[in-house]
This record gives structure tokens, C-alpha cells and sequence, in this order.
């Protein structure tokens, strides 16, 4: 097969969240242990961090990657959906998969992966985990495709987890109350791993204390290790000034990612970076930490958070997908100068719309759009 064949089969003989949401779910862990163990468990060969969460865990996931190349590591990241290029979902310090190691990967495993029926992003996860180990990687990042508990990546043995936020997402899925989804998102809590907490609430932060409790793991909430005292953007980059609680020193960080609930990931991935240089065998200096914020897109190339597109008229691309990140999204907008506003704006199917549209500004113009997917919702 060549490349777009390759895609081809992924995508049709798969079943993917992405296209056919929850019919493409496929919960559980048995089917990618067996593949991995067929493939010499390639995951158990590098570090890793594991980050889950609602909202921020795809920035948040960047910026460490990010960090842990500056210090000089070869990192690997695995984050989903792609946005263009299906390769953007595993990338080695920055660069992505090949396509010849894609197709050699399908190639090799086709007729085991078809055996155990693989849905579409365990196969994803574990040709990352593969790549990663062939690729001398020293530390992976790798963030959750949905939940936690039964999520394909929760495979994985980490050397800390990272739980940005919880918000109503997946309901149908994950559970119909926020403690209910902590619990799905706590699953990635492992025996005496650290945990790291984004932002804390009080309507799901005792099922985080339970879980870690019953595995002997320390809780630590991001907002106690690290306060944003000023923020504002100036150029390309947002400018933070973050104090750390434990010495009461001062970063005056800049960040390359727009948008203004990076204020919330920016304080999680630092705490994150911390943890990391404090208590495991990483090594990360200031410099290198301030480097990573500063090149956070640049390193990892992400795309879709905030980002401009045009400037005349102003064109901003933003993937805010559930009433929490649209809530940021909606705030953000209206405070941005503008004489007309027009918002181009396409949902799948299972999107609570009745929860996402009044948060968008009342005085705007719509142009509703239908994505080429089986799961788009009709314009």
C-alpha cells in the first residue's frame, strides 16, 4: 500500500471516534495490551507523562513537550485529533512521523491489527508508542484521546500524570455529572505516581483525593504551586508574570500560544515541569523552561489554539469544542476590537448545542458549516 491507501484503510476498515463518534468508541484496555505485547511493548522503553482532561490537555501537552526539548531531550509527543496531516498526531521533537513509517507500520501489522479488531486510535496509539521507541525517544508526552480510565494510552506507566480540568463533555460516554466524568479522568491515576490537578473545584476534587488515595499517589493542585500575578499579550506572545509558591520566586514568561485560557495551562504545565526537574531523573533548567514557554508552537507546531490566520480582516482559528472552552472562546471574542463579527462555526452530532450556542456573542453574524465526516452535524 502506499501512503494515501494506508490512510484509507485507517480510516474506513477502523472504527474512529473522529468520523463515527460513539459506535467508533471502542473502551477497554485488553485489545492494545495484547497488540503492544505483540509488538514487544514498545511503551515500557522511554518515560512518559500522561495528561488528560476536558479542556487544555492538548496545550498543555505541547508546552511540556515543548519544555523537555529545550532541556535538551528527545521527546516525543502523541496528541489527537489531527487538524490537516494525520502525522500531526505523533511527533518526534517536533517533526512528524514519516509517511514511509506510517505505511511500514500498517504493513507489518495489518492482518494482527484487523485479528483483534483495533479501533482507530488504538492502532494510533500504538504505532506511536512503536516510532517512539525506534526513534531513541527519552521521554514521551502522550495526552488522552477521551477519558482516561479506558482510554487507549492509559496502557502506559507514567512518571506523572497531569488531570487539567473537568468539565460536561461526552456525557453519553463518560457520565452525565461532572464527579461522575473526574472519575473516567481519574482512571489514569496510577500506584504511587504523583498527579498533578489543573484546576481545582470543589464539586470534583474529593473523587480525585479517593482514587489517589487508594493508590498511595500525592495530589498536586497546579493553582498552590504556582500564581499568574500579571498577564497581557504584546506582539506574538503573551507575556506572564508567574510566581512559585514554594520559594516565592518570580518568571517573567512569555508564551507563544494566543488566547486567554492559556492563563489556566500555563500555570498546569508549569507545575508540571517543575515536578518533573524536582522529583524524577529529568533535568530541566530555568532557561530551558522559560525557552519552551516562549517556543511552545514553534517547537511542536500546534495549531488551532487561538490562532490567526489573516490579518485583514483579522481571521482567528480556534477548536473549542464543549460549552467549557467555548465559554473562553465566546469571552475572548467579545473583547477583541471588531466593528462586525462574523463566525464560521460547525459541530458533530453529539455537541450539546443547547449548552454551546447561547455563549456565543448574541450580535455576531453565523455562517454555519458541515464538515466532510459521517458525524458532522447538518448545517
Amino acid at each position: 500500500m502506499n501512503y494515501n491507501q494506508t490512510l484509507e484503510f485507517l480510516f474506513q476498515s477502523l472504527p474512529a471516534f473522529e468520523t463515527q463518534g460513539a459506535t467508533g468508541y471502542k473502551p477497554g484496555l485488553e485489545r492494545i495490551s495484547a497488540f503492544c505485547r505483540h509488538i514487544g511493548n514498545p511503551q515500557r522503553n522511554f518515560f512518559t507523562i500522561h495528561v488528560a482532561g476536558t479542556n487544555g490537555k492538548g496545550s498543555v501537552a505541547h508546552i511540556i513537550a515543548s519544555v523537555l526539548q529545550q532541556a535538551g531531550y528527545r521527546t516525543g509527543l502523541f496528541t489527537s485529533p489531527h487538524l490537516i496531516d494525520f502525522r500531526e498526531r505523533i511527533r518526534v521533537d517536533g517533526e512528524m512521523i514519516p509517511k514511509q513509517k506510517v505505511v511500514n507500520f500498517v504493513d507489518k501489522h495489518h492482518d494482527k491489527m484487523v485479528e483483534l479488531e483495533l479501533s482507530f486510535f488504538e492502532m494510533t496509539a500504538a504505532m506511536a508508542f512503536d516510532y517512539f521507541a525506534q526513534s531513541d525517544v527519552e521521554v514521551a508526552v502522550i495526552e488522552t484521546g477521551l477519558g482516561g480510565r479506558l482510554d487507549a494510552t492509559n496502557i502506559i506507566v507514567p512518571i506523572l500524570s497531569v488531570i487539567t480540568n473537568i468539565g460536561l463533555e461526552h456525557t453519553a460516554l463518560l457520565g452525565d455529572t461532572l464527579p461522575k466524568i473526574a472519575r473516567e479522568k481519574a482512571g489514569i491515576i496510577k500506584k504511587s505516581i504523583p498527579v498533578i490537578i489543573g484546576e481545582a473545584d470543589p464539586r470534583y476534587n474529593e473523587v480525585f483525593e479517593q482514587i489517589a488515595a487508594a493508590n498511595k499517589s500525592r495530589v498536586i493542585y497546579a493553582e498552590k504551586e504556582f500564581r499568574c500575578e500579571e498577564h497581557h499579550t504584546e506582539g506574538d506572545y503573551q507575556h506572564f508574570r508567574l510566581r512559585r509558591t514554594r520559594d516565592n520566586r518570580e518568571f517573567d514568561a512569555e508564551l507563544d500560544l494566543k488566547g486567554e485560557y492559556q492563563v489556566r495551562n500555563i500555570v498546569t504545565a508549569s507545575a508540571a515541569v517543575d515536578f518533573l526537574h524536582e522529583e524524577t531523573p529529568l533535568t530541566i533548567s530555568r532557561r530551558a523552561y522559560l525557552e519552551g514557554l516562549r517556543n511552545a508552537a514553534a517547537n511542536t507546531s500546534l495549531m488551532g489554539r487561538w490562532q490567526k490566520l489573516g490579518d485583514a480582516p483579522l481571521t482567528i482559528c480556534d477548536t473549542g469544542h464543549n460549552a467549557h472552552g467555548i465559554a473562553w472562546v465566546a469571552e475572548q471574542l467579545r473583547s477583541t476590537p471588531h466593528r462586525e463579527l462574523y463566525c464560521v462555526i460547525g459541530f458533530v452530532r453529539d455537541k450539546d448545542l443547547a449548552h454551546i450556542l447561547p455563549l456565543l456573542p448574541r450580535e455576531a453574524h453565523y455562517l454555519f458549516t458541515q464538515a466532510r465526516s459521517e458525524r458532522a452535524l447538518p448545517a
